[in-house]
C-alpha cells in the first residue's frame, strides 16, 4: 500500500526538490506532477509507486550526507574592529547577506545585511558594537538533512572539525545540495 497522494508535495518540498526534477526522475511530465499535487489528477498505481520510490531514494541519499560534505570552505570573515561600511562593501562584493566575525580563529558574532541597513547613517560604527550573537557551530559529521531548521533560524551555521572551523553553510548551500 502506498502513502496518500497528498503527501507528495510535502515530501518533495521537504527535500527542496522542484516539480521538474521529480518529473524527470519518475519519467512523467512536470504538468502531471503539478496536477497530482493539486488533486486534479490521480496517477496509475505504477506512476504513484515510481514517484514515492524516487522521493524515498532521495530522502535516503540526503540522510547520508553530512555538514562536512556540503559546507563551503571559503569563509568570508570580518573582525570586531571592522566597520559597518566595510561589512556592507564585502557583502555587496560577494553577494552575501551575513558574515561571521572572528577574532583570530575564535568566532565572536555575526553581521547581517539588516545590521548594515540599520546603520546606514553611522557606517563608521565598529562591528563589535552592533554584531549579532555567534551562529551555531556544528560538527562536520552532523547530518545534512537536519540542517534546514538551523539555517532557517540563524541564517547560517559554521562547521568544525577537531575544534577548528572548516566551513560555513547557508540556506543557499542547502538549495545547491538538491
Amino acid at each position: 500500500m502506498l502513502p496518500s497522494l497528498e503527501t507528495i508535495k510535502e515530501e518533495r518540498k521537504k527535500l527542496n526538490m522542484t516539480q521538474k526534477r521529480l518529473a524527470a526522475m519518475t519519467g512523467v511530465s512536470t504538468s502531471m506532477i503539478n496536477q497530482i499535487e493539486s488533486g486534479r489528477c490521480r496517477p496509475s498505481y505504477d506512476t504513484a509507486k515510481r514517484i514515492f520510490e524516487s522521493l524515498a531514494k532521495l530522502e535516503g541519499q540526503a540522510s547520508t550526507r553530512t555538514a562536512g560534505d556540503i559546507c563551503s570552505e571559503k569563509i568570508v570573515r570580518l573582525t570586531p574592529s571592522n566597520t559597518v561600511r566595510e561589512a556592507g562593501k564585502k557583502m555587496h562584493e560577494k553577494t552575501i547577506d551575513q558574515i561571521p566575525v572572528f577574532d583570530n580563529d575564535e568566532i565572536k558574532g555575526l553581521v547581517t545585511i539588516d545590521i548594515v541597513n540599520e546603520y546606514t547613517e553611522r557606517k563608521d560604527t565598529k562591528i563589535k558594537n552592533v554584531m549579532n550573537p555567534k551562529p551555531p557551530v556544528i560538527d562536520f559529521k552532523f547530518p545534512a538533512n537536519a540542517l534546514s531548521q538551523l539555517t532557517r533560524i540563524s541564517g547560517c551555521v559554521l562547521v568544525e572539525k577537531n575544534s577548528k572551523i572548516i566551513g560555513i553553510i547557508t540556506s543557499s548551500d542547502l538549495l545547491k545540495m538538491m
